[in-house]
């Protein structure tokens, strides 16, 4: 039991590693603000296009970061969620371990 503990610690620091290497993106109004940000949802940049930066204004702007950034989170779920399902199945195999006792 305590193997298995050790285990999963384990993998859960390699899989944040991995995921800390992933980067993921969300962009609003046609790239006019992208914001990049790793799948451990730790955002790394924000590009925003000079044309319209100089033309936005604050509300406008604000709104535009909100979706880019909401974007780039959703991205970075979704990475997270397929590496967590794969470590859970290289850790358990099918049904999360369950299936043996199932005859499966």
């Amino acid at each position: 039991m305590f193997d298995k503990i050790m285990e999963a610690q384990q993998k859960a620091g390699e899989s944040k590693k991995r995921l800390d290497a992933i980067s993921v993106s969300g962009t609003a109004e046609g790239g006019k603000i992208t914001v990049t940000a790793n799948a451990n949802k730790v955002i790394k940049s924000i590009n925003i296009n000079p044309d319209f930066l100089a033309d936005a204004d604050k509300e406008e702007l604000e709104e535009l970061l909100v979706v880019a950034i909401n974007k780039a989170m959703e991205q970075a779920d979704n990475v997270s969620q397929a590496e967590m399902a794969a470590m859970t199945k290289d850790m358990f195999g099918g049904m999360g371990g369950l299936g043996a006792l199932f005859g499966k």
